[in-house]
């Protein structure tokens, strides 16, 4: 059974401006982080979206101490970071990348291990193993473990304190269908209990499914953020999707609606609507000139379309997008 949490502070993760910068001879200097801000709130499954190269991973490393910044401000748990990182390190589980293991150790030795030099109960071993699924092969070499099998034993290792902030990247990496969905349904449970999880992943139609708010970062900066519900209803465009009992009057209807006012985008078989205020008003204009609507749906978009509408990453005919190669999208 998990712990239930109670946090002093409503932002169990802060980030103001974060700037970071490699430098190479051959390259130059790169901005990794360009002023890139994230608030995370008590309690919520948080999915961190970029794409390669964009600097999320380079965030993620920056909080846990593993890069220093060159400027910005960063809070866990209501503590500055990396100053006060020590403080808050027992509360926090991660794994960031691919983690490597002792491929002779079992699961179990592995864990044991970790739980000894993190001063944890043995018995919380047994507990993070059935959480993962790794019970029934918790003794065997890590050596003989699927991709996905050691993303299961990543996943339990960062669970093992109990943390009240959990930091996954790419959880569901190498894991099949079924594997996915359990920990789909792991993050709700965490979640349920009070912790608090912040998910880095690339299956962008588990995250809509899975988190309570997102944030997108491209080129270093911050995109969009807010409950994933919000995120998703800006970039609708409040449009709507007209379909007529005949589909021969399609072009008479998308005069009349332009004529009145609104913008229309002709279709083989329906209208696109927008800057209307009501969808009946679609309803009635037509009806006032004998066009009859059969269907009115107002236009709904996923977390993959809006992804890359932000990042500038949405495949062109006839071109090979490089890594990294995200372009600025006007605000």
């Amino acid at each position: 059974m998990h712990t239930q949490y109670v946090v002093g502070v409503t932002a169990v993760l802060e980030i103001e401006g974060l700037r970071k910068t490699y430098r190479s001879r051959r390259k130059g200097a790169r901005r990794a982080l360009d002023g890139f801000d994230m608030v995370v709130e008590a309690g919520q499954v948080h999915g961190f979206l970029g794409p390669n190269g964009s600097g999320k991973t380079t965030t993620l490393r920056t909080l846990l101490g593993l890069i220093r910044p060159n400027g910005g401000r960063m809070a866990i748990l209501g503590e500055e970071v990396p100053a006060r990182l020590s403080s808050v390190a027992g509360r926090v589980g991660a794994i960031v990348e691919s983690p490597q293991f002792f491929p002779h150790f079992s699961a179990q030795d592995t864990l044991s291990l970790l739980a000894d030099a993190g001063e944890v109960p043995q018995a919380r071993v047994a507990e993070v193993l059935e959480l993962v699924g790794l019970r029934d092969r918790a003794k065997e070499r890590v050596k003989t473990y699927s991709l996905g099998m050691k993303q299961r034993l990543a996943v339990a290792s960062a669970l093992l304190k109990n943390p009240q902030l959990l930091i996954l990247d790419e959880p569901a990496n190498g894991l099949d269908p079924g594997g996915i969905r359990e920990m789909r349904d792991l993050m709700r449970q965490l979640s349920a209990s009070g912790m608090t999880v912040v998910l880095s992943s690339h299956i962008l139609g588990e995250v809509q499914q899975i988190c309570d708010s997102v944030t997108i970062i491209s080129l270093g900066r911050r995109v969009a953020s807010g409950p994933v519900a919000e995120v998703l209803a800006q970039h609708s465009g409040g449009g709507v999707v007209v379909r007529l009992e005949s589909a021969g009057d399609l072009s008479s209807a998308a005069q009349v609606l332009v004529a009145a006012g609104a913008r229309v985008d002709l279709k083989p078989d329906h209208l696109l609507v927008t800057g209307v205020d009501k969808p009946a008003w679609v309803t009635r204009t037509l009806a006032g000139r004998e066009l009859y609507v059969s269907e009115l749906a107002p236009v709904t978009v996923d977390l993959e379309s809006v992804f890359l509408e932000l990042t500038g990453t949405a495949p062109v005919a006839g071109q090979h997008r490089q890594v990294d190669q995200s372009v600025e999208v006007p605000a």
